[in-house]
């Protein structure tokens, strides 16, 4: 992976400077309109205004179709309790119990696979990197199916599925990064491979554990929730997700100097002061968490964390920091109008997410790589 080198006249103390001949040089680089700090600053404002708008579309637009004017009625009054007339009951209960956590949640999972796919990409220096190459979306899987068709963790009523499904992230983590581990620690290359083999062999026992499950309608179920769904959104679905998405916004953005470090290589940022394979350990296991909560609640969808990183860079630059900022709100948006599209366009039927993301994403991503000027991960 290759990425912008740290600025020689940064700020922070605790990352050295590049020296000027050991920046990379590029030639048909692309125009980068929102490189500059008031560029990031102004995409930043139009991306959280059109977030806004976006959320309140997502709200009102369904079988019951409801104003903009109305749906920020409603939300506000279910956040500061107001009241609501009685032949406003029903349009309320659908607006705030039904489709406001689950727009909600669209926007904190398309935001978490943005920055998780930019920290993974990073971490294993690999342009087409993104939460499933590490295995952790299909132990989720395997986790959930086996919850689903056996019956396990009923003690946990209706979040015994999600439960399930975090426990497997964890649990493939673990087997992904022992069997990585080797006599010089975890390399890059040895990451992506184990990986990328763990995630079939998890992609294998499901497809035994769904081939051999007891009901149609079971194994029905467990497809559809393997390709991502927010239909099971709720308010008590949310603040655990919120929670560890915005963390990793946080903790990814501070050390956004750092990543552009490592991405030079492990020598290079030995040279300078950054430990690579124990910032490379501190990101498996931050993105590890990551990625279980989100697919404890939304199930396995693809293409947001490969493709929404490089559309960022794109307009930005490759800088961490920059890509930090400006892909949890594309990923976001991108998300809600997925969401949108896959409740509304063959209602009431509901198509699986990941449907909807593939059929975007391989042709987004294909265009980028056959564009000459872009140079990230090589021509």
């Amino acid at each position: 992976m290759s990425s912008s080198p740290v600025s020689a006249h940064t700020t922070d103390p605790s990352v050295p400077a590049v020296p000027d001949d050991r920046q990379p040089r590029q030639t048909s680089a692309p125009v980068r309109r929102f490189g500059s700090p008031t560029g990031i600053t102004v995409a930043a404002i139009v991306l959280s205004i059109a977030l806004v708008g976006s959320v309140l579309l997502a709200v009102g637009l369904g079988p019951a179709v409801i104003s903009p004017a109305d749906t920020a009625r409603y939300i506000w009054a279910g956040v500061t309790g107001g009241r609501i007339g009685a032949d406003e009951a029903t349009t309320y209960q659908i607006v705030w119990q039904i489709r406001t956590p689950r727009v909600l949640l669209a926007v904190v999972v398309g935001a978490g696979l943005s920055v998780v796919g930019v920290a993974i990409q990073a971490m294993v220096r690999n342009a087409l990197a993104d939460p499933f190459v590490l295995g952790v979306s299909s132990g989720a899987s395997v986790g959930a199916v086996t919850v689903s068709v056996f019956g396990v963790l009923t003690a946990m009523g209706i979040y015994a599925v999600s439960v399930g499904a975090f426990l497997g992230a964890l649990l493939a983590s673990a087997l992904v990064y022992t069997a990585a581990y080797g006599r010089t620690g975890v390399t890059p290359l040895r990451l992506v491979l184990t990986g990328v083999a763990m995630s079939f062999g998890f992609q294998a026992v499901m497809s035994v554990i769904v081939y051999f499950a007891p009901s149609s309608e079971a194994t029905s179920t467990v497809l559809f929730w393997t390709m991502g769904s927010f239909g099971a959104a709720t308010w008590g679905s949310l603040p655990v997700v919120v929670g560890a998405v915005l963390a990793a916004i946080v903790v990814l953005r501070r050390n956004g100097r750092r990543l552009d470090v490592m991405a030079m290589g492990d020598e290079t940022a030995a040279s300078l002061g950054v430990d690579a394979a124990k910032m490379r350990r501190g990101l498996f296991v931050l993105t590890s968490l990551v990625t279980g909560a989100m697919v404890a609640v939304s199930g396995a969808i693809g293409f947001v964390g490969l493709v929404m990183p490089h559309l960022v860079r794109i307009v930005v630059g490759a800088g961490h920091a920059r890509v930090f900022t400006i892909a949890p709100l594309a990923g976001a948006i991108f998300m809600v109008w997925v969401d949108l599209v896959s409740r509304t366009l063959v209602a009431p039927r509901e198509l699986p997410l990941g449907v909807i993301t593939a059929l975007v994403g391989v042709p987004v991503f294909i265009t980028l790589m056959r564009r000459r000027g872009y140079l990230f991960g090589g021509r």
